[in-house]
């Protein structure tokens, strides 16, 4: 199921999964928070992106933290609700539903 809030994003390709790029300030600020893990897909791309919150999850996330060319920088598996999450080098954060 794609949730409404991602149609119209632009999508690339990270990690095999075809993926919405959060590109508007609403899909910025909340990510996949709010949805349950089928409205979340396979996840979001936040580029420009350093720190992710995850206030408001009705799951557990996956991070992936990636540089400016795209590399894994850093991944936190299993970040639970209400949880602050930073990589200071990083470029961009994947939200990935933990299944």
């Amino acid at each position: 199921m794609w949730e409404e809030r991602f149609e119209g994003l632009p999508t690339t390709e990270i990690l095999g999964r075809e993926l919405p790029v959060a590109t508007t300030q609403l899909t910025r600020l909340l990510g996949l928070a709010l949805l349950d893990p089928i409205a979340a897909g396979q996840g979001l791309v936040i580029p420009c992106c350093r720190a992710v919150h995850s206030f408001g999850m009705r799951f557990a996330l996956d991070l992936v933290f990636l540089d400016s060319s795209g590399r894994v920088l850093e991944l936190r598996r299993r970040v639970r609700p209400g949880r602050f999450a930073r990589s200071a080098a990083a470029d961009s954060v994947v939200e990935l539903p933990t299944r």
